[in-house]
């Protein structure tokens, strides 16, 4: 544990490779694919937030307080039982739900274009390979130790795996399985696929934990048990952050540090009925009629608008 006066506690870090860095205790990086999306803020029960698709089939919840911290499923539609969940628990850096919410509204968004059911709801591909292949062509090789009926794909520094169950039957089963870290509460990081969930939203997942690109926290979120697991560099300037981003890809921390304040304040502005757009179209006229008024009062010989005439209609 880090002293309350230790300089260094809350000193921001790169932390890879990121599957090792843990959560940062908040779930932005997570839910920046979604900022469009309906937000529920619950006051009762162990749902914090509860995220939809505009449809609600897809739902995305947070449990702030639980070991099990998030939630994603998807229905056929808003009053069927899920077809497939997918969890998170309290270890599983965000950015790896990021890696599933994103390719969820990709897939969301595909379906309304072309007026399908969507790939979130076609269930898994066979072959398993097709899960794996973003760890495969990052260099994870297979367990020859796996049990029967069993397939492990484990990273090269053996600290993190995906375990693809193939043994009995039933939907509820867990079939994947991708971990990283020791075991232990603050160690291991667990996220467990239900036996539909479509592979591709698996592999999307799978294909953020191959990735190299370290994500930054405060030095203390860093479990002291997985500091010798992992590589820390201080982060020594905004310059020096805003140079690097030039040169590489954006992550889900580009995402979490720009993208999401931005979608927020959109999704927070837009009007979602046709009684908003009445409301803000009156409030903006009332709002210009009154500055005329008071501000820029128009001289007396000026030509006006008769009283009945109406405002020139708002482009929707």
């Amino acid at each position: 544990m880090y002293a309350p006066d230790d300089p260094t506690r809350y000193q921001e870090v790169l932390v890879s490779p990121m599957y090792l860095a843990g959560s940062n205790g908040t779930g932005e990086a997570g839910f920046a694919p979604v900022a469009h999306w309906p937000h529920q803020y619950l006051d009762e029960g162990p749902c914090q937030l509860l995220v939809t698709s505009p449809d609600q089939r897809i739902r995305i919840g947070w449990f702030g307080d639980d070991f099990e911290l998030w939630k994603i499923s998807a229905a056929e539609d808003a009053f069927s039982a899920p077809r497939w969940t997918a969890t998170f628990n309290h270890v599983t850096p965000a950015e790896m739900v990021a890696g599933l919410t994103a390719a969820l509204v990709q897939d969301y968004d595909e379906a309304i274009a072309h007026d399908t059911p969507g790939r979130f709801l076609t269930g898994p591909t066979v072959p398993w390979r097709d899960t794996v292949r973003p760890l495969t062509d990052a260099g994870w090789n297979p367990d020859g130790a796996a049990e029967l009926g069993t397939v492990e794909i484990i990273a090269p520094d053996d600290q993190a795996g995906i375990l693809i169950d193939r043994r009995g039957n039933g939907s509820d089963r867990t079939t994947v399985e991708l971990w990283a870290g020791p075991p232990g509460w603050g160690t291991r990081a667990e996220a467990t696929f239900t036996a539909r969930t479509p592979s591709h939203l698996i592999a999307a997942t799978a294909a953020v934990m191959a990735k190299s690109t370290p994500v930054v926290r405060e030095r203390h979120q860093v479990d002291r048990r997985m500091q010798h697991l992992v590589t820390m560099a201080p982060v020594a300037s905004a310059t020096s952050i805003a140079e690097a981003q030039v040169s590489r890809a954006p992550t889900p921390l580009d995402v979490r540090r720009t993208a999401v304040t931005q979608a927020v304040h959109r999704a927070a502005r837009a009007p979602r009925t046709a009684a908003d757009l009445r409301v803000m179209a009156a409030q903006s006229r009332s709002t210009g009629a009154a500055q005329k008024r008071t501000v820029h009062p128009a001289p007396a010989t000026s030509a006006r608008l008769p009283a009945s005439s109406p405002l020139p209609g708002r482009g929707r």
